[in-house]
């Protein structure tokens, strides 16, 4: 647009950033700037459209500055794809299932789950609005399953208001109207239904199995949930008696409380102990007969060289279990002593052979907690000098569930899982296989999938024994006695999904027979939330749901993620893909690193020390923050002060400076058919080519961060120098450059706002707005304007203008003072650009002689400031 058509009371006397949040989130909506055109897609084909499986954060709590951090470098992506000419499909989803959303619920209206209560209409919750975090169970009123899953729902519907709030602000080019929930009437029949699908290929299965549980949240953690933390132990020393009284073996262990559920001694086949395998033994006081095996998981330099298994202490003893053998060839027992709610059972193991070992245990453990029990053994195996000694406390890793607060315990459950390639050689070649076909950024995360799937343990445990989730779809026969026949498992026809086993009755059947011997039972257990969330692509896709959108999105572009989740989101979410489609879910994945505390540790809510984004988004603008997000490479960990958060005040300058050059290029009018002819213009914009080049290729590998540095750099290069250069040329309606200048002028500006429009979203539109029609978020991305220039044209005026300045300041004089002669020394070759430059040079230093000489370096070797009027 010529500046003659420039509306310029459009351009405020004083451009600042505030306000510009709510005025261009308001216009993106009312114009739908960034909704995802589907008859465009449909017209283009997939390869015209850019997908994104954008990570659904969960909804239980408030955003963190971790967040802003990732959601930004995949907005910055989706920005450029889209100004690229892609139609860009990006939704977003919420997380809503899982135990930390049941647990804000409980602490935040005090209230806990009971499914045995029958459901209160019109409840209202004992108080609202608190975390409370210090409640106690026991202080928590209970309520029926649908009350408490109705108050899920209406907290997480809150949670996602302010979510999507936080993020308008933040700017996301997110497509509001392709949004969706993990625990929607859709996403329930998707994920019931991919699940079905898994059963019928054999996928999928149920057993009665050791599993890592915790006694907090009353629910089995997969493996990939895990985490290890360091806590106190101390070694036992206990004397297993020789079943032909011949002597004792002693045993060092760490969980003397398990003595009960003693079920073998493990030794290494080279130990030292290796000439006592096959021999008996009795548990102490205990009385159980127990044999002495050889497993090469034994340490021989640990402890004693010999170790108790126990039914369970740790995953080791769940090994050896599984692989040890009597003498006669039969399994080792599993002898439970450990409920659900991480008590000790009532009574004592059937091993335990002493009858007054029993009552004992019935009247002194049974009922106790881990620590409680643990004391009252310890304290009898001493009385009995069974216990020989009790060693200093150390620091070891325990299994923890990663939102946690206690140590898992193991307890035997019947479960569903999901085959992983833990013990399928072929599922596991051809997860690793996909994974190398992936594109990764940075490249060295794929080790972390690399490592991970080869260093899987067992299938993936996807059944929860919580309330607010994704139900199983099925049910169980019962036989004659009202037991459930786990053979006899009753599948839905998939018309019928979405389903609630709890609530909805098999064909065939009929609500009365429910419960009762020869009729059915319901499943009552949820899927695990990563069961539902590794199906992100599904859900947002419209598979098995909207065909057509499947066909235009998958496989998608992008996985944009953490690099904590890659064993459990990324990893789940290319598990199913597999099996069910036999590919990849996408082709790119993006890893964005930590954000840490100004003393490098991870930011996380365990340690206390999360920021919350709000505040720093109100006080310095949310292009100020963006700019800090995308100033930090994929995979790179950044550290974030706020109260010294330089990074982003760095950026708000930036942004002021884009409001503030915008108005001032726009200043100068561009007459009617103006063509580039002035050396310096025609150098500026060659040089701009190249920033063109470089940026647009550091954008399409995935790196914002470099991006955004060569762009910037320019731009300041652009209003520091070449705008102080041309300024008086511009002015100058009289000088033949003036139509070069403004013009030049007028280009750059527009290119440098579209270059930077994906990290500076709302700067960049203000400005864009002053002379343009349309959003510069949908304007094309900037090409080569393929103006021939000297780029040393304007790094030697540049130069040259520095030396000026800096001349001047060393004289004490003002920079428009003006100078009566001045002379430059520079090599010939920088003399012919300077030459090229020389009446701006002229004007901008107010010079009046301004003489060039040849010289083996740059240096103003000569200025004379002309007289003042008061000398």
């Amino acid at each position: 647009m010529p500046a003659s058509e420039i509306a310029q009371n459009q351009i405020p006397d004083k451009p600042a950033l505030e306000g510009l949040e709510a005025k261009w989130d308001a216009a993106w909506a009312e114009q739908g700037t960034y909704l995802f055109d589907r008859l465009r897609a449909a017209q283009s084909g997939r390869d015209g459209v850019y997908s994104i499986d954008t990570p659904p954060p969960t909804a239980s709590g408030s955003l963190h500055i971790g967040h802003v951090f990732s959601y930004t470098h995949t907005d910055v992506k989706a920005r450029f794809e889209r100004m690229r000419g892609k139609t860009v499909f990006y939704p977003m989803g919420w997380d809503d299932n899982g135990l930390p959303t049941e647990r804000r619920v409980q602490n935040y209206y005090g209230v806990r789950c009971d499914p045995s209560l029958p459901y209160t209409p019109d409840f209202t919750p004992p108080f609202e609005g608190g975390d409370n975090k210090s409640s106690r169970a026991a202080d928590q009123l209970p309520i029926s399953r649908r009350n408490f899953i109705e108050l899920c729902e209406r907290l997480t519907l809150e949670d996602e208001k302010q979510f999507e709030a936080l993020f308008r602000q933040l700017g996301l080019s997110v497509d509001w109207t392709q949004t969706y929930r993990t625990i929607s009437d859709d996403t329930i029949r998707q994920s019931q239904l991919a699940f079905l699908r898994n059963i019928e290929r054999g996928e999928a299965y149920q057993a009665l199995a050791p599993t890592l549980w915790d006694i907090d949240f009353r629910s089995a953690i997969a493996q990939a949930e895990l985490e290890d933390r360091e806590q106190q132990a101390a070694y036992h020393t206990i004397e297993f008696p020789f079943a032909d009284g011949s002597g004792s073996i002693a045993i060092d262990t760490t969980r003397p409380e398990l003595l009960p559920a003693c079920i073998a001694i493990v030794t290494h086949p080279e130990g030292p102990h290796k000439h006592l395998i096959g021999t008996k033994v009795r548990t102490p006081f205990f009385g159980a007969e127990i044999e002495i095996h050889g497993h090469h998981l034994a340490q021989p330099d640990k402890g004693t060289g010999a170790a108790m298994v126990c039914t369970f202490g740790d995953v080791t003893d769940i090994i050896w279990w599984r692989e040890l053998r009597t003498a006669a060839g039969e399994s080792l027992p599993n002898m439970t002593t450990i409920g659900l709610d991480g008590r000790f059972l009532p009574e004592a193991p059937s091993t335990v052979a002493d009858a007054d070992a029993r009552a004992w245990y019935t009247e002194e453990v049974a009922g106790k907690t881990v620590f409680s029990a643990r004391k009252a053994i310890v304290e009898k195996l001493q009385e009995t000098g069974d216990m020989t000694a009790v060693g200093k406390p150390f620091s070891h890793a325990v299994k923890f569930f990663e939102k946690g607060d206690r140590p898992l315990e193991i307890v035997s459950t019947r479960q569903w899982y999901i085959r992983n390639g833990a013990r399928d050689g072929d599922l596991r070649e051809q997860l690793l296989s996909h994974g190398t076909e992936l594109n990764w950024y940075p490249d060295f995360m794929r080790v972390r999938y690399e490592n991970w799937v080869g260093g899987l343990t067992g299938d993936w445990l996807v059944s929860r024994q919580r309330f607010f989730g994704v139900p199983i779809p099925l049910w169980y026969g019962l036989d004659e006695n009202g037991e459930r026949d786990y053979e006899r498992v009753i599948v839905p026809d998939a018309a019928s999904l979405p389903i609630d086993p709890t609530t909805d009755v098999p064909d065939g059947y009929t609500e009365d027979q429910r419960g009762v011997a020869g009729g059915f039972d319901a499943e009552a257990d949820i899927f695990d939330t990563w069961a539902t969330s590794s199906l992100t692509p599904q859900l947002a896709g419209g598979w098995q749901r909207d065909e057509e959108l499947w066909n235009l999105t998958a496989p998608f572009d992008l996985r944009p993620q953490g690099q904590d989740i890659i064993r459990t989101w990324l990893f789940s979410t290319m598990l199913r893909s597999v099996l069910e489609d036999g590919r990849s879910p996408w082709r790119n994945a993006a890893i964005s690193g930590f954000i840490v505390d100004p003393d490098r540790k991870k930011m996380s809510k365990s340690k206390g020390n999360v920021v919350t984004p709000a505040d720093i988004l109100e006080t310095h603008g949310s292009d100020a923050v963006r700019y800090w997000s995308a100033s930090s490479r994929l995979g790179a960990d950044a550290a974030f002060d706020p109260q010294s958060p330089t990074q982003v005040k760095i950026g708000r300058r930036l942004a002021i400076k884009v409001l503030n050059a915008a108005k001032f290029v726009l200043s100068f009018p561009v007459p009617e058919g103006a063509q580039v002819t002035h050396a310096l213009d025609a150098s500026m914009l060659s040089a701009l080519d190249g920033v063109i080049a470089e940026a647009t290729a550091a954008f399409e590998n995935y790196d914002q961060a470099r991006a955004l540095e060569i762009t910037e750099a320019f731009f300041w290069t652009f209003c520091d120098d070449y705008l102080e250069l041309v300024k008086e040329r511009a002015y100058n309606q009289n000088d033949v450059g003036q139509a070069s200048a403004a013009l030049a002028l007028r280009l750059a500006l527009s290119t440098l706002l579209r270059l930077l429009a994906p990290v500076l979203s709302f700067a960049t539109e203000e400005a864009w707005s002053w002379f343009e029609e349309g959003s510069v978020h949908t304007a094309a991305w900037p090409e080569a304007l393929g103006i021939e220039g000297d780029t040393a044209v304007l790094s030697a005026a540049s130069e040259a203008l520095i030396g000026i300045r800096r001349a001047k300041t060393e004289a004490k004089a003002s920079q428009k003072t003006p100078v009566s002669r001045a002379v430059i020394a520079a090599p010939a070759a920088k003399l012919v650009a300077l030459e090229a430059a020389a009446d701006d040079l002229r004007a901008v230093g107010r010079i009046a002689e301004l003489e060039f000489v040849e010289a083996d370096a740059f240096a103003v070797t000569a200025i004379e400031l002309a007289p003042t009027e008061a000398s």
